[in-house]
């Protein structure tokens, strides 16, 4: 719809303009890393183990560090944000407790990663005695991501009509009947789209691992969750500010920064082919 007067074409153009100056300098950040990186990658890169604290040989056991840390954040944090957010939308009585709690996790999610980073390290990795490892980092980086998934998931649970429960308790289904197959099912694209997306911030996260998982350097992958890990983010920290000689790690700087941001977006792309599944599967 056009702008039909001078307030509103000045409000219009203003975001216009605003949303592509955001969208150009994301482009160009992008686009800066694939030309810089795409000529470092190679089959020896990706499954080679570094040398010379990174500055030379490849990032394997980076990657694989990774993947353990985002398996273990998804297995903690996806079933407890979901459960969490069905509890508070379909069975939690709607008074002021409920309101402080969501004040809470709107809070927690505001928290910087590095204070979350602090508490990792004091409750995972001292208290309960898991050591820097990849559960202690799983656990940090779970807590991080927890109220994305709690306020996605609820948020996805309101949009289901209230007829749909109506009519389920009706015909004589019990509470949880009525939510595992008339509630669920529709509100499985934007859970799962929030979730994802937050396992895609804590792929890219650097200050929680630094305090409770990632090691500099490894000469052998993890055997156990209670074994330390490297990781792309901190890998990158490594090669950005410890290397002494900035212009012989740059290519790895870049190599390593193309590989992470290919791991967040397959992860939004992941988000993105669910959520396209299941708003094909179950309309209303």
């Amino acid at each position: 719809m056009k702008p039909r007067n001078m307030s509103e074409r000045i409000v219009y153009y203003s975001m216009f303009g605003v949303t592509y100056a955001i969208l150009l300098v994301v482009v160009y950040i992008i686009a800066d890393v694939v030309v810089g990186g795409w000529p470092v990658l190679s089959w020896e890169f990706l499954t080679d183990t570094p040398r010379k604290s990174g500055a030379e040989g490849g990032i394997w056991p980076v990657i694989v560090g990774t993947l353990y840390l985002v398996l273990g954040t998804v297995a903690l944090a996806m079933p407890l944000g979901m459960a969490g957010a069905i509890y508070l939308s379909e069975y939690a009585t709607q008074g002021r407790l409920t309101r402080m709690i969501r004040v809470a996790i709107v809070t927690l999610a505001g928290i910087p990663s590095v204070v979350l980073g602090l508490f990792g390290l004091g409750l995972f990795v001292i208290f309960l005695g898991f050591g820097a490892s990849i559960l202690a980092g799983s656990m940090t980086l779970a807590c991080m991501i927890l109220p994305t998934i709690i306020v996605a998931s609820e948020e996805a649970l309101r949009a289901v009509p209230q007829s749909f429960r109506e009519g389920s308790l009706a015909l004589g289904a019990t509470k949880w009947e009525t939510i595992r197959r008339n509630v669920l099912p529709y509100a499985v694209p934007g859970m799962m789209t929030g979730s994802i997306l937050g396992v895609g911030r804590a792929a890219g996260e650097t200050a929680p691992i630094l305090l409770t998982a990632a090691a500099f350097f490894l000469p052998s992958l993890p055997q156990s969750v209670f074994d330390q890990c490297m990781a792309l983010p901190y890998h990158l920290y490594i090669l950005a500010t410890q290397l002494p000689d900035v212009e012989k790690a740059r290519p790895m700087q870049y190599g390593t920064a193309l590989v992470l941001i290919a791991v967040v977006l397959s992860f939004n792309l992941t988000a993105i082919i669910i959520r396209s599944y299941f708003r094909r599967k179950y309309r209303w």
